[in-house]
């Protein structure tokens, strides 16, 4: 790449926080909602939506006519639904879950990426609101980053334990353990997605979600079926099961913290027993354009989440499992064609089993 392309390629990146705001301004003032309910409405019927002026209505809306999102007709200069008319509202309530949680988790965070990084913490949650601790400390105490968090999430888990269950094997009646399980969402897709005879689920996490976790197992009617074990991992792995779930936690680490939570995990089980992982990958040449997980999760984990942590190629996952004593017996990556065209990243499933 030439220099003039390479700073031309820095364009990109210039307006990229203007063209995000810009588009998430405009579904929040109402204006993509008003325009879905009635089409050609000029600038001054979507300002009495907006409670703005025509004219500044008029300045957000010039980024979504050059994308092709809406169009304008100059003659009546009356606006409508372009691109945006075809998306379905579930696909739309997806992307508008990752756009709410970008704005509420990342885009604020973010601005101190440079001493998250040299901190190794999560540095903007210190500045913005006083927190010292991770994301996940944090959710408990701030709604309105909870909030957003936990829509995108659920939208995800939706989306991601079918393929992921899809291609997992959990043998009849087993004992299952879902590793940094939340609040149990995961053990109750487990018994919808795999249910057997005598199949049994424990969620494993911190003990504050035990409260919420028990109450999600009664609402679900599972509660005879699933349990819950409060600790935590980098102390001990309950023993005595014959599966282990993990799934999105390991990218929350850096290498020396991921292998001592699969050392912990190989060290719980007896030999034959299983672990499957769920994990984001990148490729393994990194000039496939097409999948942007480099492109979020890199600075989500360092400067949003936890100060360490991030996606690895398929490859490091299994030479990680197979450090820590496991023989991986499959690894692989979702189909792109499979994802929500929105997705901002591919995930891949790796399983294991405990050799003598």
């Amino acid at each position: 790449m030439t220099p003039e392309a390479t700073l031309a390629r820095f364009r990109d990146y210039m307006v990229g926080p203007s063209r995000f705001m810009t588009l998430v301004s405009c579904f929040e003032l109402g204006i993509i909602d008003a325009l879905r309910k009635k089409s050609h409405l000029t600038a001054a019927e979507l300002g009495e939506v907006a409670g703005a002026k025509p004219d500044a209505v008029e300045q957000l809306l010039l980024l979504l006519v050059k994308e092709g999102f809406v169009a304008h007709d100059e003659a009546t200069g009356r606006y409508c639904l372009d691109g945006l008319a075809g998306v379905s509202d579930t696909l739309l309530e997806q992307a508008l879950a990752d756009l709410n949680m970008i704005k509420a988790v990342t885009l604020r965070q973010l601005f101190y990426l440079t001493e998250s990084v040299r901190s190794g913490s999560v540095a903007g949650l210190k500045e913005l609101y006083g927190h010292e601790g991770d994301l996940y400390s944090a959710l408990g105490e701030l709604p309105e980053l909870r909030e957003p968090w936990a829509k995108l999430m659920n939208t995800v888990t939706a989306h991601v334990d079918p393929w992921f269950f899809d291609n997992v094997d959990i043998p009849a009646g087993s004992r299952v353990l879902d590793l940094a399980g939340n609040t149990g969402l995961g053990a109750i897709n487990t018994l919808k997605l795999k249910d057997s005879p005598g199949l049994r689920v424990t969620t494993f996490d911190l003990p504050e979600k035990e409260k919420e976790c028990l109450e999600n197992f009664r609402a679900h009617g599972v509660e005879d079926r699933c349990a819950f074990i409060g600790g935590d991992v980098f102390v001990e792995v309950p023993k005595g099961f014959d599966v282990v779930l993990v799934k999105h936690f390991l990218p929350m680490f850096d290498k020396s913290d991921v292998l001592r939570i699969l050392d912990g995990i190989h060290r719980s089980l007896d030999v034959g027993a299983q672990v499957h992982v769920l994990v984001p990958v990148f490729p393994e040449n990194l000039a496939d354009t097409e999948n942007y997980t480099v492109d979020f999760y890199p600075s989500f984990f360092i400067g949003c989440t936890m100060g360490q942590g991030g996606p690895q190629k398929l490859s490091t996952w299994q030479s990680w499992l197979e450090e820590s004593g496991f023989q991986v017996t499959k690894a692989i990556t979702d189909d792109p064609a499979n994802l929500p065209p929105h997705a901002l990243t591919v995930e891949a499933v790796l399983s294991a089993t405990k050799v003598a």
